[in-house]
């Protein structure tokens, strides 16, 4: 159940992030938001930094909203 909940809390953080003009943005905003939802969960920050990370730039590259 833990877990399930910080996939979900760093989803949200990852969809919440600004997208950033490089793929480097990207994944810093992205692994900042997930790093800070991990925290707040008690979780891993590196993992949910890696999570985060991931999931922004795959948003942002596959929704084309960002750029």
């Amino acid at each position: 159940m833990r877990f399930s909940r910080f996939i979900l809390a760093a989803a949200t953080c990852a969809g919440l992030a600004a997208c950033g003009d490089t793929t480097g943005e990207q994944a810093i905003l992205g692994g900042g938001a997930g790093a800070v939802g991990a925290a707040v969960l008690n979780a891993d920050p590196l993992f949910g930094a890696a999570v985060g990370a991931a999931g922004n730039v795959l948003y942002c590259k596959t929704q084309n909203t960002c750029n």
